[in-house]
């Protein structure tokens, strides 16, 4: 099949020459560049011109790997500390440098991730005949924001062609005129090429970015009263953060240095599936949680706090994991002390959650960004008509 007869079949318009446009922050590790990474592999598969911009110096190496045929542009302003002075200048080289790169790049269509860098592709857009559609990859009732950036989003995110978020409850958190425009779009879950099971060596897993809201000194906590039960696992925390020497010195504090690992990255995409025997995850909010998913797809048992959004959604308590109340570390112990004591209760779990996590196959949910791109396109191809029609 050709690739005019490619997006005929998916529903796609066909304009010629299509350009599709990302924003994005960074290409580094994380549930947010990994849905970046699949979708725009895909839309560049069925012949769409793909190009990423990012906020990185030039010399950034993506964690995952893109289509060839995919440009990446890094503007080298990346998000870092400063002076309020200094913060302003910063924001302004980004947005100047953000427009020049999406006005060279062409867009029929410019899609957006993570709120601040939203905001920032909303005004730099300003004035350029192009949909924009902007993603919430957090939960936006919690996650720290600030008031300068908080007054934008309210301003300009009305400019936006569309919104996309990963469950209802946080597209609901937004004023009706936006959720006019909202789809609720889940995660995929896309597990990586090869892998393997090394199952059997007692660890328990957890992944993220060491920052407060991934919860990890509360599991620190929950472990340390179920440890000395199970003196034949192992935590092992995966991830790197502005939290690492925080959480060092919490698990030193709770005599646990030979009982946690905390190894930094994985060196490959994915490598802490093959060796977990189960996964916990312990974040005070989310907004979705994709390693949780991994972890199911891969058939690990599951231990979730039950926080807003995304744990609530994939898992049915008791049958394919174990939901807690957000921030109980008494509950976490408790339910982390039950899975790891019962075998045949993590291979009930595990074997179900193998099932459930079908819901979220990346065709199953490219065919949803698909039908959000047809939309957007189809509406760009107006407004260049409309401006035909006028100059002619």
């Amino acid at each position: 099949m050709n690739k005019r007869a490619d997006t005929r079949a998916l529903g796609l318009p066909e304009i010629a020459e299509a350009r599709i446009t990302f924003v994005v922050p960074a290409l580094g590790a994380g549930g947010t560049e990994h849905v970046v990474n699949l979708v725009a592999n895909h839309w560049s598969s069925i012949g769409y011109t793909v190009t990423l911009i990012t906020l990185e110096p030039p010399g950034a190496q993506p964690y995952y790997k893109f289509h060839p045929k995919i440009a990446i542009v890094r503007l080298g302003v990346p998000p870092r500390r400063a002076s309020k002075m200094r913060s302003g200048f910063l924001v302004f080289q980004r947005f100047l440098r953000l427009r020049t790169a999406i006005h060279r790049s062409r867009p029929d269509l410019v899609l957006s991730f993570l709120t601040r860098t939203n905001v920032l592709t909303l005004v730099a857009t300003i004035g350029l005949s192009v949909p924009v559609i902007v993603s919430e990859r957090n939960n936006p009732a919690l996650q720290p924001l600030g008031p300068f950036w908080r007054c934008l989003q309210r301003c300009v995110y009305p400019r936006a062609f569309g919104l996309v978020t990963m469950t209802q409850g946080a597209l609901d958190h937004f004023p009706a005129r936006i959720r006019r425009r909202g789809r609720v779009i889940a995660n995929p879950v896309d597990l990586p090429n090869g892998w393997q099971k090394r199952r059997g060596r007692n660890i328990l897993a957890a992944v993220g970015r060491l920052t407060r809201q991934k919860g990890f000194d509360l599991l620190l906590e929950a472990f340390s009263k179920i440890s000395k039960s199970h003196p034949k696992w192992k935590l092992v925390i995966w991830g790197e953060g502005d939290e690492r020497r925080s959480l060092e010195a919490l698990r030193d504090a709770l005599g646990l240095q030979e009982r946690v690992e905390m190894p930094g990255l994985t060196p490959r995409p994915g490598l802490w599936i093959e060796n977990a025997d189960v996964f916990v995850l312990s974040s005070r909010y989310e907004g979705w949680g994709n390693v949780l998913l991994e972890a199911m797809a891969a058939g690990l048992p599951v231990v979730s706090y039950e926080c807003d959004w995304g744990p609530g959604v994939m898992i049915t308590h008791g049958s394919d994991g174990i939901l807690v109340p957000t921030e109980d570390v008494e509950a976490l112990a408790k339910a982390l002390d039950r899975v790891l004591a019962d075998r045949e209760l993590r291979e009930q779990l595990g074997a179900r959650a193998v099932a459930s996590a079908q819901r979220y196959m990346p065709e199953q949910i490219l065919i949803e960004w698909d039908a959000l791109a047809s939309s957007a396109l189809m509406h760009s191809l107006k407004m260049r008509l409309q401006a035909t029609d006028k100059s002619g």
